[in-house]
């Protein structure tokens, strides 16, 4: 007997922050670039490494659930994958345990130090700094919160010992792999730019003595990893006090460009439990993490304003579905700019934006037949006016799905911001550039505050997007994200429409090509159907279109009979396997 309650508060609109449960215990596989069912069995593990979806499926082999297995895969990302995400970094993580009904967000996200103000990233003229100069600084860098999320989600559901989740990544670490073609790619594209060359350890890891990256297939060795994830394996809170956050600070620190972490940032830092944000959808419940993640507040609102449609009949093989996508995600992009960043800072009106009133009035927009000409905000219950910002897209994150034999789900994004984060490295892993995720000026165009302004103790907004969907009946049907910046939310969303309102598979909806609508330019992936670019084209829209989009999205999904399937971006290195 399934059961699924909503046992928190229930908001306007059909807006939930919701407490779920199921007694099924689900698994299957799916290769990646296939669809394969697979009778119910006992796990599934989807990732964006080979090395990292055999270390989570070692974990449930080893009677491990799913938090003891992404520990395991986000410990061997790090590694092998740390252009997207380590140790040094932050992530969401939504939990669904099927045992006691409950759907918990688990908040990892990195803090901006305590010295921080609004001028982290403006010159001594008050002007917004350069990228490089951004980025490539310990000004970037807040306080890594990955870590201490999984060890709170270990202490509330893990089944093994906290140091088995590090077996993996040290004995990789100690005996080297292999450097794939995606990494080596990575190396060898950021060479030219510099900054990678300007600290000993990140050259010195990357590179051969004469300043050749090491090419694809290099076994890599990295015992400075190894002997983190010893430490981290004795006791978790050693990347937040000691040696090892030590030397973190000393790389925030160090010129060029230094930093104001300290390790009293550190050793303050804290994750935090928050209730999963849900809302109704059709026949199912989209559930996702709230603020300072901005994706269950625009993924859910980009839904709702396509509800009143029929996407059935207006499948991916057509102008007028796609044109529907378009423009619910500029719509609800530009509320997404304005008005999402950390609630614990201000005031984020998540129930006026996902309120049913509020997004059918911004539904009519969509009935059109041509293009919107501007996307703006609009404005709902519980503030006056936008404040709207735009941080830049970045590819250096990672997510991945798992579910183990007991039915319990884990949805989680994982990142280090840009690739290889801020490019300086502590302990054999690098750290972030978070907080350029914060908006770089504290003020809008017209003068308006900007609510994702920096300041100490914020954590910056995120674009992050972990997901799970039950059906009415409150049965697990499917868990999807996505990397890829603020581009996530669209293609985290295309995979929702294509599974729920165009019957795909969780691959098919993976390869469908990504339709990015943030603004007024609208970015389409290569292999559009070139029929459908040119209707859209007709409507008025302007495209920057047969371009690459760097997603990586992993989708486990429950069918009827209660057999998976999984899903793996072919435009990764990913895989979804049973152990």
């Amino acid at each position: 007997m399934l059961r699924f309650l909503f046992a928190t508060t229930a908001l306007a609109g059909g807006l939930f922050l919701a407490s779920c449960s199921s007694d099924d215990e689900p698994a299957a596989n799916a290769e990646a670039g296939t669809d394969i069912a697979i009778e119910t069995g006992p796990a599934m593990v989807a990732a964006a490494n080979p090395h990292a979806v055999e270390a989570g499926l070692d974990a449930l082999r080893a009677g491990g659930d799913a938090i003891d297995a992404a520990i395991a895969v986000q410990s061997v990302l790090g590694l092998v994958e740390p252009q997207s995400s380590g140790l040094g970094g932050g992530a969401f993580l939504l939990y669904y345990d099927a045992q006691s009904g409950d759907l918990t967000v688990y908040d990892g996200r990195e803090t901006a130090p305590a010295s921080a103000g609004p001028d982290l990233f403006l010159d001594e003229n008050g002007q917004a700094l350069g990228f490089g100069d951004s980025v490539f600084s310990g000004h970037s860098i807040g306080v890594p919160g990955a870590i201490a999320m999984l060890a709170m989600a270990h202490e509330d559901h893990g089944a093994l010992d906290w140091a088995d989740g590090f077996d993996a990544a040290t004995g990789l670490a100690e005996t080297g792999f292999e450097i794939s073609p995606r990494l080596a790619r990575f190396i060898a594209g950021m060479a030219p730019r510099g900054p990678l060359d300007e600290w000993p350890a990140s050259r010195d890891y990357f590179f051969t003595d004469d300043g050749t990256p090491h090419p694809a297939g290099h076994l890599l060795q990295n015992p400075a990893y190894a002997e983190t994830t010893r430490a981290l394996a004795a006791d978790w809170r050693a990347l937040y006090e000691g040696p090892l956050a030590a030397a973190i600070i000393e790389a925030v620190q160090d010129e060029p460009r230094p930093g104001g972490l300290t390790l009293t940032d550190l050793a303050a830092y804290q994750a935090v439990r928050r209730d999963a944000l849900c809302r109704n959808y059709r026949e199912w419940t989209v559930c996702g993490a709230p603020p300072p993640a901005s994706g269950g507040v625009t993924v859910n609102e980009i839904l709702g304003l396509l509800e009143p449609y029929d996407l059935s009949a207006t499948g991916p093989e057509t102008v007028e579905g796609w044109r529907r996508f378009i423009e619910a995600s500029r719509l609800a992009y530009a509320d997404r700019d304005a008005y999402v960043a950390d609630a614990d800072f201000v005031a984020v009106p998540v129930a006026g934006l996902l309120d049913a009133d509020y997004i059918a009035e911004r539904s009519l927009g969509i009935q059109r037949t041509t293009a919107l000409p501007r996307s703006t905000p609009g404005i709902p219950d519980g503030v006056t006016a936008p404040g709207a910002d735009a941080t830049p897209d970045s590819p250096g994150t990672s997510h991945f799905v798992i579910v183990d034999r007991d039915g319990d789900v884990v949805s989680m994004t994982t990142t280090v911001e840009s690739v290889f984060g801020s490019h300086r490295m502590a302990g054999g892993f690098f750290l972030n550039n978070q907080l350029t995720d914060f908006s770089r000026t504290p003020t809008d165009a017209n003068g308006a505050p900007v609510p994702n302004a920096p300041e100490g103790g914020k954590r910056p907004r995120s674009s992050m997007s972990p997901t799970i969907v039950f059906d009415q009946d409150g049965e697990f049907v499917l868990a999807t994200g996505s990397p890829g910046g603020s581009s996530i939310i669209a293609y985290t969303a295309k995979t929702l429409v294509g599974m729920l309102d165009w019957g795909l598979t969780p691959q098919a909806a993976i390869e469908l090509p990504n339709v990015v609508a943030r603004g007024d330019v609208i970015r389409v992936e290569d292999g559009m159907d070139p029929d459908i670019l040119a209707g859209l084209d007709g409507l008025g829209f302007t495209l920057d279109a047969n371009r690459g989009e760097n997603s990586g999205l992993h989708i486990v999904r429950r069918l009827e009979d209660g057999t998976l399937i999984g899903g793996a971006d072919p435009r990764r290195e990913g895989q979804a396997r049973q152990p």
